[in-house]
């Protein structure tokens, strides 16, 4: 590693920060939003089931159109340098947020779709930070550096969902409403567009031309589960991310409609197993990677998840919840920076960013389908999503342990 790598290391991270404070802040305001009957933005009678349907499908046009962008920020990225393309997907992340702003203020359900599919579309920018790390990293650096772009989006999500169920409860101020949030959202993202724009050197010097179409998404997933050498790590990443994702995209509903709990009790919660993500990758990554071979790391933490999340359905005062998420944390803290390692690991030097991008690819359109189903399925009963991410982030670690022999898992181990 070059001396000054070290340096460079600090705004891509910084970067990664703002990017998740800023989409942090939104995660306490959907499922309120769509659930309040007095001041949400769908009339007083609708009825839940087409309340929750409707939370689906507007966090799923998010992932359906990052499924589409992120490979082609990251192939572009590759083509024409990092900062380019981050300077342009934080502008269409800021558009994004004042959309979804001025709908919530003008009850315009279709301009809060147009936002969040803007954002989505244009939300490359982690996967460019990825590929940014990744080049600057060597093999022994890659799992402390990954451990760090975690620790910072688990900063984002300490101060992120804090700050956003406060800004959005107007108990807390008279003058907050639903729309503060994503005033502030898009304040801090044209602020991480000067400082990107300012700071942020060129980390790309390997450059390739890349193909890009309006079919890369849909192409590089056929391609992703085509890649012998990556397959089963993406069949794995996409039935993980399908399953965390039922949890975290739908918890909200689980908590307003069991224990009444407000978007500032919402936003507590996540800032709560935020600061245990920063715990997680800031203090036992490193230590964990020193002993431990990413494979090996895997095959706990997938287990430990997928185990840990059913705990969450027994508790009947909400104060107990408290005690189960620190154990969720630090199992989903340690799989993100060594799944993402291991795909790093296994691609060559010279295609990071196309690789990084199908990575995104990959967990854009696992995404895509929990808000569709668990939107439907929530309906029936308040706990099934939670049941279905359980049972999916098991079948992702039996892939894990099933689909190598002995000595392939071995192989995996040195990574």
């Amino acid at each position: 590693m070059s001396q000054d790598r070290p340096r460079s290391v600090a705004p891509i991270i910084f970067t990664v920060f703002i990017d998740l404070l800023g989409f942090g802040i939104v995660i306490p305001i959907l499922a309120p939003l769509f659930l309040d009957r007095a001041g949400g933005i769908l009339p007083p009678g609708t009825a839940f089931a087409t309340r929750t349907e409707v939370l689906g499908a507007l966090i799923a046009v998010f992932s359906i159109m990052q499924f589409f962008g992120a490979p082609v920020f990251g192939a572009l990225s590759d083509r024409y340098g990092r900062k380019p393309m981050l300077l342009l997907a934080l502008a269409g992340t800021c558009i994004g947020y004042l959309c979804f702003a001025v709908g919530i203020m003008t009850r315009n359900l279709g301009l809060l779709f147009f936002g969040r599919a803007l954002d989505g579309f244009m939300g490359g920018s982690i996967s460019t930070a990825n590929s940014a790390i990744a080049d600057l990293s060597d093999e022994e650096s890659k799992p402390r550096n990954f451990g760090l772009v975690g620790m910072a989006f688990g900063l984002g999500f300490i101060l992120g969902p804090f700050l956003g169920g406060k800004l959005g409860d107007p108990t807390v101020l008279p003058w907050f409403t639903y729309s503060t949030p994503f005033w502030l959202a898009a304040a801090l993202t044209a602020f991480n567009f000067l400082l990107v724009a300012v700071r942020f050197r060129e980390t790309n010097m390997h450059r390739r031309h890349t193909p890009v179409s309006a079919f890369t998404g849909a192409r590089n997933l056929a391609k992703a589960f085509r890649m012998k050498n990556l397959r089963t790590l993406f069949i794995m990443i996409f039935l993980m991310t399908f399953g965390f994702n039922s949890f975290t995209q739908f918890f909200q509903v689980f908590m307003v409609e069991k224990f009444r709990y407000t978007q500032s009790q919402i936003g507590d919660i996540f800032a709560y197993i935020g600061l245990w993500i920063v715990l997680t990758q800031g203090l036992l990554t490193g230590r964990v990677a020193k002993r431990w071979k990413p494979g090996r790391v895997l095959e706990v933490t997938l287990l430990a998840l997928g185990l840990t999340l059913p705990l969450l359905l027994l508790p009947s005062h909400p104060a107990v919840l408290y005690a189960i998420f620190p154990f969720i944390a630090v199992s989903n803290g340690l799989t993100m920076p060594n799944v993402t390692s291991l795909v790093s690991g296994t691609a060559g030097k010279e295609s990071q960013g196309e690789v990084m991008g199908l990575q995104q690819s990959v967990q854009a359109a696992a995404m895509t389908l929990p808000p569709l189903i668990a939107g439907f399925v929530v309906a029936f009963h308040v706990n099934l999503p939670i049941l279905l991410a359980s049972f999916s982030v098991l079948a992702a670690w039996a892939v894990f342990m099933l689909a190598f022999d002995s000595r392939r898992r071995e192989a995996f181990h040195e990574v």
